[in-house]
């Protein structure tokens, strides 16, 4: 299992490292296209979407409302402050679950929802490869979320005790998260500081924001799970399962990263 979730992530990081540094803009905008469009096929199981029919005319809606934003980019800053709101009340959710928890139940808000947030990301992605240091914020934005993810699988693993949300996800403890935190704080606040990208003190705050908001990412996707009582988003990464268990944290972080960065 272990083995073949590292296998699983190195060439994923092969890929998207490639795809980052060596790919056109068109190239690059596909790739990531197919990447969000698998992960709209998963999430349509939280909005009760079971049928291969069904959920490929999800997608279908999904691609049409990208295609749509795609050509209309002066709508595209107003879009990332929306996605950040719309992200930012969903954290509350989870904070408050599961008072307001009924609220996935809805299909239909369920289903409107992961448009928003699927399409957000890819449009946040292509926003963002084409800022200054684009490319090199976006390889930065991968590091942080897999620091704090690896961070808090191993020492999870060896010092956990503490439920982070055990009522969302029993697995996390509250030692994983600061030590998925603690790896991100090392490695991108250094990466930051050395490349005079920006001084300590900020550096120690993008970092340390955009770790917690990866936390909640991946716990936002346990939420979704836990009401709609699917148990697995997809099973096609060998030891991660879905595309969306691989990029929960990341779809939570770019409109953030975006809106900081623009």
């Amino acid at each position: 299992m272990l083995r073949n979730r590292v296998y699983t992530a190195l060439g994923l990081a092969a890929l998207t490292v490639l795809t980052i540094f060596a790919a056109p803009l068109w190239l690059f905008g596909l790739v990531f296209a197919v990447a969000a469009s698998v992960g709209a096929y998963e999430w349509a199981g939280f909005s009760g979407l079971v049928s291969k029919k069904q959920r490929l005319m999800y997608v279908a809606g999904a691609i049409l409302l990208g295609i749509l934003l795609l050509f209309q980019p002066s709508l595209w800053q107003d879009f990332v402050l929306a996605l950040c709101l719309i992200w930012g009340a969903g954290f509350i959710t989870l904070l408050w679950h599961p008072k307001f928890s009924n609220i996935y139940r809805n299909r239909w808000f369920v289903g409107g929802l992961g448009s928003m947030l699927m399409v957000g990301a890819w449009i946040c992605l292509i926003s963002l490869v084409q800022l200054d240091n684009g490319k090199l914020w976006l390889l930065w934005m991968f590091v942080l979320t897999t620091a704090t993810d690896v961070g808090a699988f191993f020492v999870g693993r060896a010092y956990g005790v503490n439920a982070l949300a055990p009522k969302l996800s029993p697995g996390k403890t509250r030692e994983g998260a600061l030590g998925g935190i603690a790896l991100a704080l090392a490695i991108c606040v250094s990466a930051l500081v050395l490349t005079g990208a920006l001084s300590l003190y900020e550096a120690i705050g993008l970092t340390l924001t955009m770790s917690v908001i990866s936390i909640f990412g991946d716990l936002f996707e346990s939420l979704l799970k836990r009401v709609s009582g699917v148990k697995d988003s997809g099973d096609i990464l060998p030891g991660h399962g879905g595309v969306l268990d691989r990029i929960d944290s990341i779809i939570a972080v770019l409109p953030f990263l975006v809106w900081s960065l623009a």
